[in-house]
């Protein structure tokens, strides 16, 4: 005898789901490099010359950037 299921199959669990940047709040460079359109040197090269907001040390080794600057900085690109 066969037993057939009447549910949907599964979903994959790793479907590329779309970042969000958010309204507020701080964001590491991984994800804020999902946002812009340039590399992890080129990053470095604006926020070192200050046409890119600098980021905020929150701790040893972490960095992150404030949400609203980074939204500030894509607003004023379009």
């Amino acid at each position: 005898m066969r037993v057939t299921s009447t549910t949907s199959p599964a979903q994959p669990t790793h479907q590329a789901e779309r970042p969000i940047l958010p309204e507020t709040g701080f964001v590491r460079q991984k994800l804020l490099l999902r946002f812009v359109p340039f590399s992890k040197s080129t990053l470095w090269r604006r926020v070192n010359a200050g046409v890119f907001p600098a980021p905020v040390r929150l701790s040893v080794g972490i960095t992150a950037w404030r949400a609203e600057d980074v939204r500030r900085w894509i607003a004023e690109q379009n």
